[in-house]
């Protein structure tokens, strides 16, 4: 496998993550009882944020390194 497919490969796989974790929050904030503790929505938001900060960071390390080429739009 070249860099570029695994570093696409890390990428989707960190933004599949923060999807994954932003849905565990929703369900937590829908099954949780009212007076519980928020604790496990609160992490999972966390996490999306981590996850979302990686994403954002590699891509631009992407850019920078010539692995990602970003294209304009039309034109």
């Amino acid at each position: 496998m070249s860099m570029h497919t695994l570093f696409k490969a890390a990428l989707i796989l960190m933004l599949l993550a923060a999807i994954f974790s932003l849905g565990q929050a929703l369900f937590y904030m829908m099954t949780e009882r009212p007076d519980s503790n928020p604790k496990r929505m609160a992490w999972a938001l966390t996490r999306r944020i981590g996850f979302s900060l990686g994403v954002f960071l590699l891509v631009i390390i992407g850019i920078l390194t010539g692995l990602l080429k970003p294209h304009g739009l039309g034109g």
